[in-house]
């Protein structure tokens, strides 16, 4: 299709009667589309249209103040993520620590295998393979292997221990990257 006058006139009219482009090439249909219209009228040099003033009165805007997003502080998590030649910090919400309560170490005896009984702990201390092998046999619940403090060393947390074992991973990797 090609541009006569005629339908160059009718595009300049419509155009300045405030139609839109994909308005006018319906109008004057033929294969004419919305992309040739903005074209012809890029090089016709038509001006751009002055959009018409709306019926409702404007409103001034009222600036609202800014409210930061999350306000906790924020630390890096853990040496870091390591990518392709650069180290970003993976940023996470500080968290205060939980108290630790009865972090007390037993002051117990040490008992050899052929004290130990129901009630007192089994956690071993020192090497097997000596004489001096012994076991906590501090007090711990019937039932319970170990006294309160060793529990919390023996069951820990899955995530507890998974994190830990990243904690290594990542330092062994960095040790054999750094020797």
């Amino acid at each position: 299709m090609s541009w006569n006058d005629e339908r160059v006139e009718q595009l300049r009219k419509m155009w300045m009667d405030g139609l839109s482009a994909s308005q006018i090439a319906g109008e004057l249909g033929n294969g004419i589309t919305r992309n040739a219209v903005i074209g012809k009228v890029h090089r016709l040099g038509l001006s751009g249209r002055v959009k018409a003033a709306s019926s409702a009165p404007s409103r001034p805007r009222i600036q609202q103040p800014r409210v930061p997003r999350n306000p906790t502080p924020r630390r890096p998590a853990g040496n870091g993520v390591h990518g392709n030649n650069a180290i970003a910090f993976n940023f996470r919400p500080a968290i205060a620590q939980k108290p630790i309560e009865d972090v007390i170490v037993p002051m117990c005896e040490p008992i050899t295998i052929m004290e130990l009984r129901d009630g007192l702990c089994r956690w071993p201390l020192g090497d097997p393979t000596t004489p001096e092998f012994r076991y906590c046999g501090g007090k711990s619940e019937i039932g319970v292997t170990y006294c309160p403090y060793h529990s919390r060393m023996a069951y820990q947390p899955a995530q507890d221990r998974r994190r830990e074992r990243d904690r290594e991973r990542r330092a062994e990797q960095q040790a054999r990257l750094a020797g």
